[in-house]
């Protein structure tokens, strides 16, 4: 009896040439990676790790980029609704500008928000008038930072999955006499939940990535606003054995991030 594979994707024959493709593109992804781990200081790894610079770059990075998701997700949902349903005469103006961010250099995306929220900017400058508070180098400017780079992310995924959910469904209930917000709650939103799931630990996992633009607006103090990122660039200055370290925690975080999304991601993208 012939054997048949289980998996369709697999029966066709793999071509020689684009296998060799494939295999120079995965060491070209690799090989960095495997270099910055043969680097690492493994003998005194948890000493480093450990150490009262790398614990407050730690505390600052998991406590800006949580609250960074959390509001990514409390603005993102609703914005990854209103492009999937909205009217495509404006969502069609809208997107780009949401997903800007995804391929803007992040040196541009700190002086953005710094002509936004700067003592002199356009919003800014009300506030400090009002208040006397300056966001540019302080933890709020990391929170912001995180948000304007991590959303669109969770925009980008949420509002595939919600083009996905069948709007026969939606349409169903309400016919029943449910209203929108009670369909929403419901009915699309849980149906769309792998895809909320992982735009929001892809949102979680940008902002605790973010270097560049939390460095122009956020600058870097220690306790403040030296994130793990930033501690990685001022420990090459001095202190390599500690950027390696940290650097090897921030790649086990992108890895593990990966790996326990792609079963989300596939069911988000794939159907």
């Amino acid at each position: 009896m012939r054997h048949q594979t289980s998996n369709p994707q697999e029966s066709s024959k793999l071509n020689p040439g684009l296998a060799l493709l494939a295999l120079v593109g995965f060491l070209v992804l690799a090989l960095p990676v495997l270099a910055l781990l043969t680097r690492v200081p493994w003998s005194s790894f948890f000493e480093i790790a450990i150490s009262e610079s790398v614990l407050l770059a730690l505390e600052v990075s998991v406590a800006t980029s949580i609250v960074s998701a959390v509001i990514s997700v409390f603005l993102g949902v609703p914005l990854a609704w209103y492009l999937a349903r909205g009217p495509q005469a404006r969502t069609r103006w809208i997107r780009p500008i949401v997903i800007a961010p995804l391929v803007m250099p992040p040196t541009v995306s700190g002086i953005a928000l710094l002509t936004l929220m700067g003592r002199n900017g356009m919003f800014g400058k009300y506030i400090y008038e009002a208040t006397g508070f300056s966001m540019p180098f302080t933890t709020a400017a990391v929170v912001v930072s995180g948000i304007f780079v991590g959303m669109p992310f969770l925009v980008l995924v949420l509002e595939s999955a919600f083009r996905q959910t069948p709007i026969e469904v939606e349409e169903a209930a309400a016919t029943l006499g449910a209203p929108p917000v009670k369909v929403f709650w419901r009915i699309s939103l849980p149906l769309a939940k792998s895809g909320l799931i992982a735009g929001a630990v892809l949102a979680w996992a940008r902002a605790l990535g973010e270097f560049g633009a939390t460095l122009m607006f956020a600058g870097s103090l220690p306790g403040v606003t030296r994130t793990m990122p930033m501690a990685v660039y001022s420990a090459m200055e001095s202190d390599q054995g500690s950027a390696f370290v940290v650097s090897a925690i921030l790649l086990a975080v992108a890895i593990l991030v990966v790996f326990f999304l792609r079963s989300n991601l596939i069911k988000t993208f794939a159907r």
